[in-house]
């Protein structure tokens, strides 16, 4: 269970640190609508959990990254939008981004990099430069290399979310997404990622790969 006033106090100190001495409005009111979306309840995946531990690994990663707090910025909104039935969260999560940070009072040059960061994650593919894309990048996916127990708990929790998709078209489609995930020559950008979480992710990849592509014994 995800620990909300936690993840208050986070936000509160990313937002103030990013927009520096100018200040701005009281953080609160923002990270509470922020929390309010990520507990919708559509969510099974992409939930406060999720959120957590793409903060907790951004944690681990910021020395990769040339501004951390803006990075945890675009975490808290790369997911803000989800609708599992539409294919534009990401762009709408961007936009949300776009509208809410500077009212909060962050510059319009961080905006921006926090709405890029944010549509980076439809590809999660950044440039061998984007140093702050690399971090985010690595940190939402690394939920790929979690132990067996919470890769499958991973799993489950995405097929809830598309709940209304028949399972021989969740099947392909799921398939389709492992394949081209396994084709890129890498899956972490930032040197802990490649050492701690590439191998294991491959490892889990190709096994949930395997189950999708046995058939489905009918019932007897």
């Amino acid at each position: 269970m995800a620990d909300t006033e936690a993840l208050r106090a986070r936000f509160v100190r990313t937002l103030e640190g990013t927009r520096g001495s100018g200040g701005g409005p009281d953080p609160l009111p923002y990270a509470d609508a922020l929390l309010r979306r990520w507990q919708e309840p559509q969510r099974h995946y992409h939930t406060l959990t999720h959120l957590t531990a793409v903060l907790d690994r951004i944690d681990v990663l910021e020395e990769y990254a040339d501004d951390p707090d803006v990075v945890r910025l675009a975490a808290w909104f790369h997911d803000a939008v989800y609708l599992p039935e539409r294919s534009e969260n990401e762009e709408r999560s961007a936009r949300l981004a776009e509208r809410a940070l500077p009212e909060a009072g962050l510059s319009a040059e961080k905006t921006a990099e926090v709405a890029r960061l944010v549509r980076l994650t439809v590809t999660h593919d950044p440039a061998d430069d984007d140093r702050d894309g690399q971090v985010l990048c690595d940190a939402d996916l690394a939920v790929l290399a979690a132990s067996p127990s919470s890769y499958a708990a991973y799993t489950a929790a995405v097929r809830e979310e598309y709940h209304f998709v028949p399972n021989e078209a969740f099947r392909e489609g799921r398939a389709d997404v492992l394949r081209q995930l396994l084709a890129l020559p890498r899956l972490f950008r930032t040197p802990y990622g490649q050492e701690h979480w590439e191998a294991t992710a491959r490892y889990n990849m190709r096994g949930e790969l395997e189950m999708l592509s046995t058939p489905a014994v009918p019932p007897a």
